[in-house]
């Protein structure tokens, strides 16, 4: 992340109240997005998974909280050490850190940057469990978000954003984390799905989402939350960069969901309220590395490319046969492939630094450079998170049996179900001893 403020050279920055407040206003944004997250995953999968896919997402708050102010932070932004991880004894437990103490080059103490991207951390394996709804053990899930974050995540931020990280030295331009988190998230996804295997029914049953109101109500919080995510990643208000990357971050997503509309429109004779959902978040994943480098109309041109792009690739999954749950694949994975690589082209070099893009007379360069950043990270992603996934399999099993798997993962894994109809429909004085009718009893079985 390239520093926001501007000084005198002569001038040591000092405490900024107002970028203190709006950096941890930024933080509570991005922490809305977990739960966010959970409510646009839950209402995707059928009604009896559907705790459990919250659970996937919410876990992550509690895990990954407590292992980045273990040694999470450390590693991601401690002191660089060959260009590959970081550590700082000062940062293990937050406990040599002073409350004034400023991060390095700005105006914000350092427990406001690490709390910021804290939430950064929290959200990017819980973007991981919508590939894998309906069929994995909730401890084993919970183990694999551990590991992963401790062995992928961890590092990656370094390589990113860490002073010192290879990939920031070379000059790959994220904003707010089209490698670290999108890419990293759904390269992890896709391989984990290769290892654990379909849904029972994949391609088969029907699979629709139970709730389309909460997918909706999750997209809009997603939405307002990543305007926390995309401007507060300048790590400060004061030259208008911010600002830039706020206007970028609506503009892309509304541009994003009318072209995944236009598309389905087209390809399949309707405007879904899904379609909008998944538009927008689209928009969203692949601004989030380029809005502070491109203009408004570059906004729009990436949100658009990205919406159709991504429509695409949601199929994808039917055509090589690999089971993404939710499409996070699709979404995630080449939604960030599309927004890290597009800077390559509409990079000004006017916003965030002076690198142009293709069509800013940049030439390739800057491209060249995103393409080494993408396709690092997806691969080692994807390589580390297959083989976690293949040992935990091996040891613990990462599945639910089949049988649990058709009955419901909700009351398997959580002794809950997400609705009670126990009440519904009246006295059962009258109809307690009847069996149902047969077009009910298979509608139940189908809704299920």
């Amino acid at each position: 992340m390239a520093s926001a403020i501007t000084t005198l050279a002569a001038d040591a920055p000092t405490l900024s109240a107002a970028n203190t407040g709006f950096m941890l206003i930024c933080s509570a944004l991005v922490m809305l997005m977990t739960p966010g997250l959970a409510f646009f995953y839950g209402g995707m999968v059928r009604v009896k998974s559907s705790l459990n896919m919250l659970m996937m997402s919410f876990i992550s708050l509690g895990i990954v909280t407590i292992l980045w102010v273990l040694y999470g932070f450390s590693l991601a932004f401690g002191t660089d050490s060959g260009s590959i991880i970081g550590w700082s004894s000062d940062y293990v437990g937050l406990s040599g850190i002073g409350i004034t103490e400023l991060w390095d080059g700005y105006t914000i103490p350092v427990y406001v940057f690490a709390v910021f991207q804290l939430m950064f951390a929290v959200i990017t394996p819980a973007l991981i469990s919508g590939a894998l709804a309906d069929r994995v053990k909730f401890s084993a899930w919970a183990l694999f978000s551990a590991l992963w974050v401790t062995v992928v995540y961890f590092p990656v931020a370094h390589w990113v954003w860490g002073t010192g990280g290879w990939l920031f030295k070379l000059g790959v331009i994220d904003f707010a984390g089209g490698t670290a988190v999108h890419i990293n998230a759904g390269a992890a996804a896709l391989g984990v799905i290769l290892v654990i295997g379909k849904r029972v029914g994949f391609k088969k049953d029907p699979m629709r989402p139970h709730s389309l109101p909460l997918v909706m109500l999750g997209a809009g919080l997603l939405w307002f939350g990543w305007f926390g995510f995309n401007a507060g990643s300048w790590l400060g208000n004061d030259d208008g960069v911010g600002a830039v990357m706020f206007v970028n971050t609506q503009v892309a997503a509304a541009a994003a969901m009318l072209a995944w509309l236009g598309y389905e429109k087209l390809r399949h004779g309707s405007f879904t309220t899904l379609g909008a959902a998944s538009g927008a978040v689209a928009g969203l994943v692949a601004i989030t590395p380029s809005g502070g480098s491109c203009s408004p109309l570059g906004a729009i041109a990436i949100g658009a490319i990205a919406g159709v792009v991504c429509a695409m690739a949601v199929g994808l999954k039917y055509k090589f046969g690999y089971d993404d749950s939710l499409d996070v694949v699709g979404v995630h994975l080449v939604g960030g492939v599309i927004g890290s690589l597009l800077v390559g082209f509409f990079a000004t070099g006017g916003v965030q630094s002076d690198a142009a893009g293709l069509f800013y007379g940049g030439g390739l360069e800057q491209l060249g450079k995103q393409a080494v950043g993408v396709f690092s990270v997806l691969a080692y992603s994807l390589v580390v998170s297959a083989i976690l996934a293949f040992l935990l399999d091996k040891t613990i099993g990462m599945r639910v049996t089949e049988d649990d798997e058709v009955s419901g993962i909700d009351q398997v894994e959580h002794a809950e179900t997400a609705y009670d109809f126990s009440g519904a429909g009246g006295g059962a004085s009258s109809r307690s001893t009847a069996a149902p009718a047969p077009a009910a009893a298979a509608s139940k079985k189908v809704d299920a």
